[in-house]
Parts: structure tokens; sequence; C-alpha cells
């Protein structure tokens, strides 16, 4: 008996409260709202001012070379002390026609980017470090010319262009690793244009 009282109320009870729900919820919305679409129409404009042909809008660019910014991204995501020179980097390399991913290439690879650099050498090449001798540069910019130079007229000059053919004068001694990891960042490099 109990089960019918409750089965009967309900079948009851829920359209009453769905109706009245949804007639409150008409009202509420009919009165704060106005209708989407107006029959009104929109008052014409009889006289409107014409825009000017004669404005401009004068907008201030900065040539910015991709492959200084790809430069510079690929040392600032290694944290290098290099990251200010990256247009210094790319300067040289095309003063003297060589492929600009090549110096950061094999700083990445002779001294992950001057963190294992000799103290005060601002060499990140490893140029002229052999045993304890090692060749010092004044600062940065001294560095990435004289690398750049002579990469230009002791390498490519001769035909040594390659990671591979560098390889063979630069670091004799490598068995292959020394041009496949300066080859792998230089593919990384060209990633980042």
């Amino acid at each position: 008996m109990r089960k019918l009282i409750l089965l009967t109320s309900f079948f009851f009870l829920t359209p009453l409260t769905l109706i009245l729900s949804f007639t409150y919820l008409y009202f509420i919305s009919y009165q704060k709202s106005s209708p989407i679409l107006s029959l009104e129409k929109a008052p014409k404009v009889a006289y409107a001012a014409l825009p000017n042909r004669n404005e401009a809008i004068l907008l201030k660019t900065k040539d910015v070379d991709a492959r200084v910014e790809a430069v510079e991204d690929f040392l600032s995501y290694y944290k290098s002390a290099l990251t200010p020179f990256a247009d210094e980097i790319v300067a040289a390399a095309d003063k003297y026609s060589l492929d600009y991913r090549l110096l950061p290439a094999i700083a990445m690879q002779e001294s992950t980017l001057c963190k294992k650099a000799p103290k005060g050498s601002h060499n990140c090449w490893g140029f002229g470090i052999y045993g304890k001798k090692v060749t010092k540069f004044a600062n940065y910019n001294e560095a990435i010319e004289t690398v750049t130079k002579t990469l230009a007229t002791k390498y490519k000059a001769i035909g040594l262009e390659t990671p591979e053919q560098i390889m063979s004068k630069y670091n004799p001694v490598s068995t292959g690793t020394w041009a496949d990891g300066v080859s792998g960042y230089m593919d990384r490099l060209s990633f980042n244009l």
C-alpha cells in the first residue's frame, strides 16, 4: 500500500513540478531579456563622413634575420654565455661565407656552449687547445672573429666545409663522433627556422 501511494504521488507531483518550473522560468526570462530579433527597422543615415583616402597607418617594423633568432634561441635554450653574441656569430659567418650554424655547433660540441671552456679564455670552440696549451681571447667578439676567419681561410679555402671534412684537421683523433655531434647540432639549429 505504501509503495502504491509513493508511486502515485511521484507520477502526479513530478509533471506538476516540471510544469511550474518551466512556467516560472519563462516569465523570469521574458521580463529580463529583450527579444533577439527586433521587428523595428534601423534608422537610415542620410549623411556619413567618408574616410579620408590620404590616411595611412604607420607601422614600425624591425627587420630581423631569422638565422639570428634561431641562433639566439639555441644559445638561450642552453643558457650560454654566447647568447648576446648571436648577431655577431651570424654576421661573422656571412662575412666569411660560412654556414651560420657551424660556429654554435662547434661550441656546443667542444665546450657545451662555453660551460666547459677554460676559465677566462673566452674560447668556447676548443680552438688551439692542445694539452696544457690554451689559446685565450680578450673577449667573445675577438674569439668569434678569429675562429670564423680561421675556419674560412684555413679550412674552407682548402675544401674542408662539412663537419666530417673539418674534423680531419680540427680534431683528427676523433673517430667520427665529433663530426656526428657537430652535424646533429647544426640540424637542431635548422629546425629553429
